[in-house]
């Protein structure tokens, strides 16, 4: 039994490029120095006396920044490339957290903050772009799974280093943070020298021909299952935002029984996900499992309403919420590559990762005023409703791929 889920775990890693390794590497890093973000607000908050409002309106800063940083970083990746772009925006993106450390008015930090913000999520598209290049058709989804796995790892180290960091002095993460940043830089410049030709062969999304010339923002499907993936994050984001502070005030945990809770995710991630992905890959449409990933997420909200605040709902939920995003992100990635060619994949990528960024923004703001408006109870329902819509807007793009195919299949 061990030795077949040993040689389980070795296929699901097995035939991976070693750039793509060394990309992830690089990745790891990368995350493993996130330590300002995680404690912008508490920093703001009770080291510059500032009021919660206005720590809220600097992260609404960095939310718009990181959609404007998206859609620059597809365009600037579809022009020069994704080499130069990772490099320079990691690059100074090391410097824009020192000079941040130094900045003490809301204005300026504000100000910062957005600027900061344009120039990291500018190296998402560029990052997305290569690992396309870096693997093959065939193991792609389980590349941006292995890149998902270090960004988890990453996460993980961060903030707890970061917290002892901070209980010395708020500066060290600004210089931590940046100094991360810019060595990640120069090992991608080392490990990974600029490609002269970054090009990568369109693919077929379920035997349909699609036009991969198109520019993203005409491509109707493409823009429908981004309204889908903006919904889906909202109520994912709930997680990091909303959900601690329901586990506190009403199941009533202790800190650190919540940091607990929450390291069930990264940690299931860490273990399964690649062996999930790698026994799932190719075997139906993506669509199929982001759907079902879907009802997962608006499952993991809905138990708290159906069973009542308890530690074992809690546990159940954080399962279910996991695997939600196990089965649906992954494919998610595979499914927006496919309907791109190479030399508009930095489009594609950017309006991924402004979905993303656009949810980050609505996710707290809207679950913060409906919590103060109508309670727990009532945002659990409404995140059960929204995921309900978007699982049935995934389950009809599945169908009209489906319908698509059987046309092709009579002409």
């Amino acid at each position: 039994m061990f030795l077949q889920a040993l040689t389980l775990y070795k296929n699901a890693y097995r035939g991976l490029s070693r750039p793509t390794w060394l990309l992830s590497s690089v990745m790891l890093i990368n995350r493993a120095g996130t330590m300002v973000l995680p404690f912008m607000t508490v920093y703001l908050t009770q080291d510059l006396h500032y009021s919660i409002e206005q720590a809220g309106a600097v992260m609404a800063c960095f939310g718009l920044g990181a959609i404007i940083g998206a859609f620059v970083g597809g365009q600037l990746t579809d022009k020069f490339g994704f080499s130069k772009l990772q490099f320079w925006s990691l690059f100074l993106n090391g410097f824009m957290f020192f000079l941040l450390g130094q900045m003490h008015s809301i204005y300026t930090i504000g100000a910062c903050f957005f600027m900061l913000s344009v120039i990291s999520e500018a190296f998402r598209p560029a990052n997305a772009a290569a690992i396309v290049y870096y693997s093959a058709p065939e193991n792609r989804t389980r590349s941006y799974s292995l890149n998902r796995l270090a960004i988890n790892l990453g996460w993980s180290i961060g903030p707890a280093v970061g917290g002892v960091l901070a209980s010395i002095s708020y500066d060290l993460l600004f210089w931590a943070d940046g100094l991360t940043c810019i060595a990640a830089a120069i090992l991608l410049k080392i490990l990974l020298p600029p490609v002269k030709k970054e090009y990568v062969p369109a693919q077929k999304e379920d035997q349909v021909e699609i036009n991969t010339r198109q520019s993203a923002y005409r491509d109707k499907t493409y823009i429908w299952f981004i309204v889908f993936v903006t919904l889906n994050a909202v109520c994912f984001f709930q997680m990091f935002s909303i959900l601690p502070v329901y586990y506190k005030q009403v199941v009533h945990l202790n800190e650190w029984e919540i940091g607990l809770i929450m390291a069930i995710n990264g940690l299931l991630i860490a273990v399964i996900e690649m062996v999930l992905v790698f026994k799932l890959e190719g075997r139906r449409s993506p669509l199929y499992y982001i759907a079902r990933g879907v009802l997962l997420t608006g499952a993991s909200y809905f138990i708290f309403n159906l069973f009542g605040p308890s530690a074992w709902v809690v546990i159940i939920g954080m399962l279910l919420i996991t695997f939600g995003e196990m089965f649906s992100m992954p494919f998610m990635n595979t499914f927006w590559i496919k309907r791109c060619g190479d030399h508009n994949r930095g489009q594609y990528a950017a309006l991924y990762t402004i979905a993303y960024s656009a949810a980050q923004v609505i996710a707290p703001t809207m679950g913060s005023k409906m919590v103060q408006s109508f309670g727990f109870t009532a945002l659990w329902y409404l995140i059960t409703i929204i995921s309900l819509i978007v699982f049935i807007g995934f389950w009809w793009m599945q169908q009209k791929a489906v319908h698509e195919v059987e046309m092709v299949e009579v002409n």
